[in-house]
């Protein structure tokens, strides 16, 4: 890596998922790129069924058995990962590169307290003894917020609310000191207050500790509290990239402004008015896909929509998706 990249923690190119079934082959993730540089969020936004968690499992080497990941590249602080060897993997996966789960309740044993869990696997990592993992767990427990941390090492996952259960999935991807995050819709499972909290709680820490962290959600609202840069993603594809700002101010493919209608603006939504949709469903994804995927529910889709459209790039990481000049067409 150029000393001009020195800052890029993760860099995918052409990220295939494909899994095998008895109809066909389903393609959840397709041509899929991007960068995530040290002390930046990137959102990974979409609807349900997009590709966002299939996108993420691959990044950690987590698909289902039949699932085969394939890409150009994609390069882990200077290692590809397309190259290296399951022992490898799972020396990194946990320790350099950790991952913060959608239902805190299924990825906690309940069979085991808080505190084995923490400990082994700082233990496994890192060759501590006891007393020094220990020390690491309650140091983190206490560091994503959790009071009596001592005592909480004694409790199993069904002792804590589920606000606390999704802290403790925090700080065990926490406890070896990553330098890459991938949280996968990790406020979804929980009410909006505790949401709120944990989301502010991950972007303290991302900034305290300078890490790159991919958040993987569904919430546009989520995006514009905690994002630097957003990807968009339907049917698989990235189909528009840039800052938070130029995404939310400026989309550049009609999904993406299907989706930023879709939600409320403080002080320009009218009370009582109709907010916006998107007609129509996400196509499937078996089989061969041709052209724009988007081109069925899309209100400025065109014959040239029915061939294969590459992303457009508009410079400083701002690309897209789409044949028309969406600027140029009113809301």
């Amino acid at each position: 890596m150029s000393a001009a990249d020195a800052s890029v923690v993760l860099d995918v190119q052409g990220l295939h998922v494909d899994i095998p079934t008895g109809s066909g082959v389903v393609h959840p993730v397709r041509d899929v790129s991007f960068q995530v540089r040290r002390g930046e969020t990137l959102c990974i936004v979409g609807e349900s069924g997009c590709g966002k968690s299939m996108t993420s499992l691959a990044l950690m080497g987590l698909l289902p058995r039949a699932a085969v990941r394939k890409a150009r590249a994609m390069n882990f602080l200077g290692e590809d990962l397309t190259r290296a060897d399951p022992k490898r993997i799972n020396v990194l996966r946990g320790d350099r590169m950790a991952m913060v789960f959608q239902e805190p309740m299924t990825a906690l044993n309940p069979a085991y307290t808080i505190g084995e869990q923490l400990m082994e696997h700082y233990r496994h990592h890192r060759g501590a003894s006891a007393a020094q993992a220990r020390e690491r767990a309650i140091e983190l427990l206490q560091k994503v917020g959790i009071a009596s941390a001592g005592e909480r090492l004694r409790q199993y996952p069904h002792q804590l609310s589920g606000g606390l259960r999704q802290r403790v999935m925090i700080a065990m991807a926490l406890m070896c000191g990553p330098e890459l995050l991938i949280a996968d819709e990790p406020s979804t499972a929980l009410d909006v207050t505790i949401q709120a909290q944990i989301l502010r709680l991950l972007a303290d820490l991302q900034k305290e500790l300078g890490i790159a962290m991919v958040l993987i959600t569904h919430d546009l609202g989520v995006v514009a509290r905690i994002a630097d840069r957003v990807a968009v993603m339907y049917a698989g594809q990235v189909v528009e990239e840039g800052s938070a700002q130029e995404i939310f101010e400026r989309p550049r493919h009609p999904y993406t402004r299907g989706l930023l209608e879709c939600i409320p603006v403080p002080g320009r939504t009218m009370p009582g008015s109709r907010l916006g949709s998107i007609p129509g469903v996400v196509p499937p994804l078996a089989g061969e896909l041709r052209g724009c995927s988007f081109r069925e529910r899309c209100p400025h889709a065109q014959a040239a929509c029915t061939q294969a459209i590459e992303l457009r790039d508009g410079g400083a990481g701002r690309r897209w998706r789409c044949v028309i000049d969406l600027e140029a067409v009113p809301a």
